[in-house]
């Protein structure tokens, strides 16, 4: 079988390319992906090329096809798997496999798997680690999302608290405590404060930061301080761009936040994450950095006398992919504002090459499309056309994509 993907040969080098699949293995399944998100990571990757820790040496000669945020349908499933899974089965995947202690992880390091790809061979180390986990959502996109979500998921999971006088790392958010998320108006930062809103486990306080204000207004177009309120929560947004910011932070909530998460990997950001945590306040270094000398300085007497602490996370594991999906199968949680453009496979490679200067959330990939990467508020200006019928639908669901704009885009856009 052909199939169409985007593949990476090294630094900056990436090809949109046609090529046949390998024949299926009894131990492999065959699936057609449908929809893929833009990562950072996968930038990362990209500049990176074989330095980067799960792109592999040898890549000019075997390329891999690059995007790990990938939601589809099985196609076929050899005699292994028969058991499990099924032609028609919609599914998810856990890029984060470690396999036997190796970091090779699809949309980076295979040659037949990624999410910016038409067709793919799935290998059996996926099902083995129990990477492929079945999707029942309204919607290809939210499968997408799964993945950034449970990246979440994890870091809130992760942070801890201990009491007095106690060795016990009592793990996660403080429940009705004080959170911050600092650099929290991209993709990443709303996918934290969806869960942190609508989550198992909500603070009563979350204070979002950012440089930006016109990104602080998107933010709190999105996801208003009014409901919130309505559910309990006081949430508030801060532009820290303004002088004596600190001071603010710490004046909101009191003396200290119990929960700091930094999504930038900024000095200044986690500096400031560190001088805003209360007493036993957890950071949560989420951003992840590009450069290996990244550093920052940290107050360690605060360390000692308050028992202040750090914690960071590199994606979810199975059971965060997991509570990701069931959470939005059963429509507690929607992080659909983290999208805000969509494109075809066409539109693929420039937009993971510039991915950090496209300005918005999340860019969705339609994998058997062809259509210029477009923001939502693009569609809803679109005059004439059946872009003008999508950007209705998009714009009477708030501006937020959905899953009738995900059907109507389907049978409309032109295919790849």
């Amino acid at each position: 079988m052909k199939t169409c993907a985007l593949r990476l040969y090294g630094k900056n080098d990436l090809r949109l390319e046609t090529f046949d699949l390998p024949e299926m293995r009894d131990d492999e399944i065959l699936a057609k992906v449908i929809s893929d998100s833009a990562c950072m990571s996968s930038y990362k990757a990209v500049i990176q090329g074989p330095e980067h820790k799960r792109v592999p040496d040898n890549v000019a000669e075997n390329p891999v096809i690059i995007g790990h945020e990938f939601c589809g349908e099985i196609v076929s499933v050899g005699k292994k798997w028969q058991a499990e899974f099924a032609p028609g089965d919609r599914f998810s995947i856990q890029p984060a496999m470690n396999y036997k202690g190796s970091l090779a992880a699809p949309g980076y390091s295979y040659n037949f798997i990624g999410g910016d790809a038409q067709y793919v061979i799935i290998p059996n180390e996926v099902m083995e680690c129990r990477c492929l986990l079945k999707f029942n959502g309204s919607a290809f996109f939210y499968g997408s999302l799964a993945e950034p979500l449970s990246c979440v998921i994890g870091a809130f999971h992760a942070n801890y608290h201990m009491k007095p006088g106690s060795y016990v790392h009592n793990m996660g958010i403080v429940p009705d405590g004080k959170t911050a998320i600092l650099g929290g108006v991209g993709p990443m930062g709303l996918c934290a404060l969806e869960y942190a809103l609508h989550g198992p486990r909500r603070p009563g306080l979350i204070v979002v930061t950012d440089i930006d204000d016109a990104k602080l207004a998107r933010a709190e177009k999105l996801f208003s301080p009014g409901k919130a309120s309505e559910i309990g929560i006081k949430l508030v947004f801060v532009n820290t761009a303004n002088e004596n910011s600190t001071e603010k932070l710490l004046e909101l909530s009191g003396g200290g936040f119990d929960d700091v998460f930094c999504m930038a990997a900024v000095p200044s950001a986690v500096e400031q994450a560190d001088a805003i945590l209360a007493r036993d306040g957890c950071l949560n270094f989420f951003a992840g950095p590009s450069k290996a000398d990244f550093s920052a300085s940290f107050n360690f007497y605060r360390v000692h006398y308050n028992g202040t602490h750090l914690c960071a996370t590199s994606g979810g594991n199975n059971d965060d992919l997991r509570e990701a999906l069931d959470l939005m199968s059963e429509g507690s949680i929607d992080p659909a504002a983290m999208i805000s453009h969509v494109g075809g496979l066409d539109s693929a490679k420039d937009t993971v090459l510039n991915l950090p200067s496209i300005p918005g959330g999340k860019k969705l990939i339609y994998t058997h499309c062809r259509y210029p990467l477009t923001s939502l508020d693009g569609l809803m200006s679109k005059k004439d056309g059946w872009e003008a019928e999508l950007g209705r639908i998009v714009s009477d669901n708030g501006g937020i994509w959905c899953a009738e704009a995900e059907r109507f885009f389907l049978s409309h856009a032109e295919s790849l």
